[in-house]
């Protein structure tokens, strides 16, 4: 029989708790920069939030981004936006939402081909061609809000139901940092949010409640067999246990993230990159803002102990 592979063939003990107050720190700071960063610039939001037209185009030559700007730009369609996309000669074109209807839009993209027809002949690849109206946007947008507090919502309910109200609260307000902190990495750098980001997002609140989970659930277990162990080593001891297990499943889903980054190509760039952060987030929060969290909420593990004291009594 094959045996398996162990990285780490002993349990750790290491004292997490050592730089839970740092890591606090870190993290408020984390949430306010996102904070102030998406109520001052707010997200780029790509056509299917924002509502517009959107053209990728891959041309015969690296094109002058500058000079087709200017000659899209004097067609008087509004905004534009250019910026590379992928190989050097691929470029996104993004323009915004047309006054007269879906006619109005039709026209708007014609331009916009017989514009880049008079620039680079005839031999143009035209790749993609979306228009999205601005009601369409608007829904989209509360439909992905709904989304994400729906998930959380159930997510509390179900941590709260199997562990107690204490883990579903710190559960749910790490997956909120972990969602808050991808919004802002987004707002800050101004990178493209679309479905596939919301997508991600969603993706992240589930992967960051599965180690909570794991974590949870061997507190549970560790409470009944130490219980006149402190709540603060044994959260610690807990996170010990199971550091196997998230070294091996997170690492994995970390090089495979970043595969996709590097290798996956533009369409699939933001999803992927958000899944990146996500997965060094979620990580670091499951046990460094969960896990404390649930100790402070105990109030410093002397309810979690009185609790314990009651259920050995009965």
């Amino acid at each position: 029989m094959f045996k398996p592979i162990r990285l780490i063939t002993k349990v750790p003990n290491l004292d997490y708790f050592r730089f839970h107050k740092l890591c606090f720190a870190l993290s408020i700071v984390l949430s306010v920069i996102s904070v102030v960063s998406l109520a001052t610039r707010g997200l780029n939001y790509g056509v299917d939030f924002a509502g517009g037209i959107l053209v990728e185009v891959r041309l015969p030559t690296k094109p002058d981004l500058a000079r087709m700007r200017a000659d899209i730009g004097a067609l008087n369609l509004g905004d534009v936006a250019l910026q590379d996309f992928g190989a050097s000669n691929d470029v996104l074109i993004r323009i915004e939402r047309q006054t007269g209807g879906e006619d109005a839009e039709m026209v708007a993209v014609q331009k916009v081909r017989e514009a880049v027809g008079r620039m680079f002949g005839s031999n143009v690849e035209y790749r993609r061609v979306e228009v999205v109206g601005p009601k369409v946007g608007a829904e989209l947008v509360l439909g992905g809000i709904l989304a994400v507090t729906l998930s959380m919502a159930g997510i509390m309910a179900y941590m709260a139901f199997r562990f107690g109200w204490r883990a579903g609260a710190a559960g749910v307000i790490a997956i909120f940092h972990d969602c808050l902190t991808t919004l802002g990495l987004f707002s800050v750098t101004g990178l493209q949010f679309d479905l596939n980001v919301l997508a991600a997002i969603v993706t992240i609140a589930g992967f960051s409640i599965n180690d909570t989970v794991v974590i949870d659930d061997r507190i549970r277990e560790n409470s009944r067999k130490y219980k006149r162990m402190d709540f603060r080593e044994l959260i610690n001891l807990s996170v010990n246990q199971t550091m196997a297990r998230t070294v091996v499943t997170n690492g994995l889903v970390f090089l495979a993230t970043f595969a996709l980054v590097t290798f996956g190509g533009p369409v699939l760039f933001g999803f992927s990159f958000a899944m990146l952060w996500g997965v060094i987030v979620g990580t670091y929060s499951t046990i460094y803002v969960a896990a404390p969290l649930e100790w402070y909420l105990s109030n410093r593990g002397k309810t979690h102990a009185k609790e314990r004291a009651e259920a050995s009594a009965g």
